[in-house]
């Protein structure tokens, strides 16, 4: 008797490999050029330009495994594992980096179809998805102490980390590179305004004295006020800054960026490329900002079991962890720049990276938590501030002389190593486990008990 036909996929499984029919793929009738342009969306532009090549064969041969799908299997699978908490961030932390990119590429695609200014600043905040989806959840789950180390933690990775690596991968092939002073002047003055900003709350609190006839509870209470206050002004700032470099000194912007366009090593091959079309843009972002929303919620949950049975501190999680993924495609967009010449394009990436999450990515996580009724405020310890000035002068006396070379990025990543090193090995405070309270005039979520009864944060 013949067999039936069968309309459902099928997935044939043998000992070397996995054959999956063209129907899975995720746009049905992918042309086979623009296999390496999808193998963009999905991993870094190097190891996309490996396996471009295979992947283009692929489409045309034998059709590929969708890696979005085989991550959030993996994710999937994971999770019912009983107990294993640690596999399960292990593998939602992996999960998050191709996801992470899938964003940045299809932004960066966007930012193809719009002049260069707003290029920049679509996909710098489209670069910023992750971070505001793992902030939200983050706030959602009550981790008030790690949402305050990934604050400070993204800013440190963006400025030390990523541009130090821009200098060094630059500087590898090029004896000195150079930038515009525009771009370089108004980032390291707005750098600073930030930290200052950001720092306002933390002064105030640990500055008053110790014979002050103000209360723990009522320190705690103008503490938050005035942290939702700064929140409001601080994304003024933002605003204001986006209508500055968009609107009245677009020119400058745009003859800068178009300089650099000039000296792109790579300009004529990412001109022959395929381009995705306004519709494909717009269902990969909706894709993986999904897929980044799953995995972020599996990966927050991991969080506290993690630092419970684990050596790893809130402060290593914050400030190292969980900012390392959050900026992946814009740290990998801003160092293939810088090794293509394009220090002010990269540049333009760094800072303004770190100016979204200083004035606008932090406050608006303050001001969700306000709308929510929860004690989220911008407090943090002296050394994190310290640390904090510290970097941004480092960063603005490196920016001062209009150039750059692999020495600079090397101490500026070496700096970095440090933060991580004395994350690593810093205690986690004592009732870490109050953060993130809702309601209570006097209970200030995330604080620890100081000398007289003043609630402080020893490491957040």
């Amino acid at each position: 008797m013949a067999r039936p036909r069968q309309h459902a996929r099928q997935i044939t499984v043998d000992a070397s490999h996995v054959v999956v029919p063209v129907e899975s793929r995720l746009f049905p009738g992918l042309p086979p050029r623009l296999g390496p342009a999808y193998a963009e969306m999905l991993f870094p532009r190097s190891l996309a330009k490996a396996i471009g090549g295979h992947l283009e064969h692929a489409t045309s041969s034998r059709p590929p495994i969708e890696p979005p799908r085989c991550e959030e299997a993996l994710r999937h699978d994971a999770h019912t594992l009983p107990g294993d908490h640690t596999l399960i961030f292990i593998l939602s932390y992996i999960a998050m980096a191709p996801c992470a990119n899938l964003i940045g590429f299809a932004g960066q695609e966007f930012a193809r179809k719009v002049p260069h200014v707003w290029g920049v600043l679509i996909e710098t905040t489209v670069g910023s998805i992750v971070e505001i989806v793992l902030f939200m959840v983050l706030l959602h789950m009550n981790q008030f102490l790690v949402i305050k180390a990934a604050i400070l933690g993204s800013i440190l990775a963006t400025m030390l980390l990523c541009l130090g690596f821009c200098f060094f991968v630059g500087g590898i092939y090029h004896e000195e590179q150079t930038f515009s002073d525009t771009i370089s002047e108004a980032g390291s003055g707005l750098l600073l305004t930030a930290g200052v900003g950001l720092a306002i709350p933390t002064v105030f609190s640990h500055g008053l004295p110790d014979d002050s006839t103000l209360s723990a509870a009522e320190i705690s209470h103008k503490t938050l006020s005035i942290s939702r206050i700064v929140s409001v002004l601080l994304i003024i700032a933002y605003c204001v800054y986006v209508f500055f470099q968009a609107r009245t000194h677009h020119g400058l912007y745009h003859a800068i960026f178009e300089m650099d366009e000039e000296r792109d090593r790579d300009g004529h091959k990412d001109a022959a490329k395929d381009k995705l079309t306004m519709t494909e843009c717009i269902i990969a972002l909706t894709v993986a900002v999904t897929l980044v929303t799953l995995i972020a919620i599996t990966l927050v949950l991991q969080i506290e079991h993690i630092i419970e049975k684990s050596k790893v501190s809130d402060a290593f999680m914050g400030l190292i962890l969980v900012p390392l993924v959050e900026k992946f495609a814009e740290h990998i967009t801003a160092i293939d720049e810088a090794w293509d010449n394009q220090m002010n394009f990269a540049l333009s990436h760094v800072l303004g990276a770190t100016l979204q999450t200083a004035l606008f990515n932090a406050p608006l996580v303050v001001i969700v938590a306000w709308g929510r009724g929860k004690l989220l405020d911008l407090e943090f310890g002296i050394f994190d501030l310290v640390m904090l000035i510290l970097a941004i002068l480092t960063v603005g006396r490196f920016l001062q002389d209009q150039k750059s070379n692999y020495l600079e990025g090397f101490l500026l990543v070496t700096l970095y190593v440090a933060v991580a090193v004395s994350a690593f090995y810093y205690p986690n405070p004592p009732h870490a486990e109050g953060a993130g309270a809702e309601g209570g005039e006097g209970d200030h979520g995330g604080a620890v008990p100081g000398e007289g009864g003043h609630e402080r944060f020893r490491f957040f």
